[in-house]
């Protein structure tokens, strides 16, 4: 036999396959609807497969001999547990046919679905439940039967035990029977909690740069304690929120040790301990913007992270009016507590704002903790010192400041919230050296969402911004504590920081009072498009506690919003709503997330 021959007959072999692929998939179902079809499909390997190129005969009559438990486990699933499954390939039921004798070439496979009657649960029961463990109200006599609510059930009563101490608590046996003239299943599950552990040794497995102790330290997962499955989701968040990990996974040992207590392997994967980044912006009231960052996650072992970042404002302007500053914090997690983390900061700062010069130094420690999923809050001590050029001349101030915030929040999502709402309250008293006078401010910001129409199509949003100074004359109070209104993050339509006080020598200057509210309507009019319309006002008070002279300003405008995933695109248009150009000028703002 001559090679090419030879070659011709391979090619042969290889393509005979590639020309089997079946040209018609049939699905009939008796007494289902879409819903039902829908689930089916998705549960057949033949629908998967058929969305592949050239399927081969071989390959499609395994998928079809396969679907029928595939079927009959959905049809389970939904409740229907007296199915009739046919699924024949080209006329031969393929339940019947030789997985080695495929045939050369499908033209048609034909699938015939009768799901039968629903079944109701006859008897539905569980036990022994721990005190307190809710069990679904889908596992219940008279509920439509199906396994997806006794699998429930079995998670339910699981997790139940499990909360309490009991890790290896599990299913130890299970009678169901199908009573087919009465439609109805009855079903009994014995559930084995085990005994009570406690939390053993913690093997850390994965690491490299970063020590195991500290790693121990900051999952903080109390060996001796109870076990607790809450316990090791925090653990795994904790590591995680350091940003020194790709990956973090915490599993359970098979079996208790005799003392009681119940090992825990932890494995990590570390990121590359260096990160840098860079940035620019544009602005035509502002100038361009340059900004840089370099950043070690892990500085000395302990997953402490470094960061220092710098930027540079007002390029284009006037070479006087640049803004620049920078910046140098130092965290260390899990510092007195696995949740409290200690910072160190240091800056400088040039800034050119609207009302005020300002070179500024400043340097600062303290602990932030974490008291819950929704609450946190910050307590900080810190000193600065400014050479200012405002209304009222060229001043230093030296400050010796305290700072204690709290958030609350309860969004949906932190980019683009449907619903929940955001509470954060800051309160520095400053201690003033030298000539400076001593003081309070407190800032606040609270805001509300609420969805409408079917999947949150629309959502309403709603802002309120206070802050106030007590303590100094408006003529002594830091330049930078005082308050203005204006722009993106107060009044959009109205120009930066243009409502403040007019002094009766006609300099312009800050506030000691500040307030602001926000109303938007988003409306989702596409896959990943919406459309919002938009109303802000605020007002600026001369002195404390919203007393003395006052002005206030309005702005109001549309936006355009594409959803990105992460969060949307956002481009608002905003117009003056008071004063003389109200209705004429306009504002553009670009940014990524909604306003607010």
């Amino acid at each position: 036999m001559s090679r090419l021959f030879r070659a011709f007959l391979c090619a042969c072999s290889i393509m005979a396959p590639l020309a089997g692929a079946a040209q018609d998939l049939d699905l009939d179902i008796s007494g289902g609807g879409d819903e039902l079809r829908s689930e089916l499909k998705d549960a057949m390997s033949l629908v998967e497969l058929l969305d592949q190129d050239n399927p081969t005969p071989q390959s499609l009559l395994a998928a079809a001999q396969a679907d029928y438990s595939r079927i009959v486990t959905a049809l389970y699933t939904v409740g229907r547990f007296g199915p009739v499954v046919s699924i024949k390939v080209d006329g031969r039921e393929a339940a019947q046919m030789s997985p080695f004798e495929a045939p050369a070439r499908i033209e048609k496979i034909h699938v015939v679905v009768d799901p039968g009657p629903r079944f109701r649960f006859g008897r539905a029961e569980i036990g022994p439940l721990a005190q307190g463990t809710e069990i679904p109200d889908t596992f219940r006599a008279g509920a439509r039967a199906g396994t997806a609510p006794i699998r429930n059930a079995v998670d339910a009563g699981i997790t139940g035990w499990r909360e309490i101490g009991h890790a290896k608590a599990e299913l130890e046996s299970q009678q169901i029977t199908a009573l087919h003239p009465e439609r109805k299943l009855n079903v009994r599950l014995t559930l084995e909690p085990g005994a009570r552990l406690r939390f053993g040794d913690i093997v850390v497995t994965g690491n490299d740069a970063v020590r195991r102790t500290r790693i121990r330290e900051i999952a903080g997962i109390p060996q001796g304690t109870v076990f607790d499955p809450d316990e090791i989701r925090e653990a795994e968040r904790r590591l995680r929120e350091t940003g020194v990990f790709s990956s973090v996974a915490i599993s359970e040992a098979d079996r208790p040790d005799p003392d009681g207590t119940l090992d825990l392997a932890l494995q990590v994967a570390e990121q590359k301990p260096r990160r840098f980044g860079f940035g620019a912006e544009l602005s035509t009231q502002e100038g361009g913007k340059l900004s840089a960052f370099w950043l070690h996650r892990n500085l000395f072992g302990g997953a402490e992270r470094l960061r220092v970042e710098g930027e540079v404002g007002g390029i284009g302007q006037d070479d006087e009016d640049l803004d620049y500053s920078l910046d140098v914090t130092y965290g260390r997690p899990a510092t007195f507590t696995p949740d409290t983390d200690f910072y160190l900061t240091a800056g400088i700062e040039r800034l050119n704002e609207p009302g005020f010069t300002s070179n500024q130094a400043s340097i600062g420690a303290g602990l932030s903790h974490r008291f819950s999923d929704r609450l946190k809050g910050t307590f900080g001590l810190g000193y600065r010192y400014s050479e200012t050029e405002d209304a009222f001349g060229d001043r230093e101030f030296s400050l010796f400041t305290a700072t204690l915030s709290a958030t609350y929040d309860t969004r949906d999502n932190v980019l683009n919230p449907t619903e929940g709402f955001y509470l954060s309250a800051t309160g520095t008293p400053f201690l003033g050296l030298d000539d400076t006078e001593s003081g309070f401010r407190l800032t606040s910001d609270a805001r509300a969402y609420l969805g409408l129409g079917e999947e949150d199509r629309f959502v309403l949003a709603g802002r309120a911004q206070i802050g106030t100074i007590w303590g100094p004359s408006l003529s002594e109070t830091v330049p930078d504590y005082l308050f203005y209104s204006g722009g993106g993050g107060t009044v959009r339509g109205q120009p930066y920081q243009s409502l403040g006080v007019d002094l009766p020598s006609g300099d312009f200057t800050g506030g000691q009072s500040f307030a602001a509210v926000s109303a938007e309507l988003r409306a989702r009019v596409g896959e990943k498009i919406g459309l919002v319309g938009f109303y802000d006002a605020g007002m600026v008070t001369e002195d404390s506690s919203f007393s003395g002279d006052s002005d206030w300003h309005a702005g109001a405008g549309v936006g355009l919003r594409y959803d990105t995933g992460i969060g949307p695109i956002r481009v608002d248009v905003a117009t003056p709503a008071t004063g003389d150009d109200a209705g004429q000028a306009v504002e553009l703002y670009i940014g990524i997330g909604q306003a607010f």
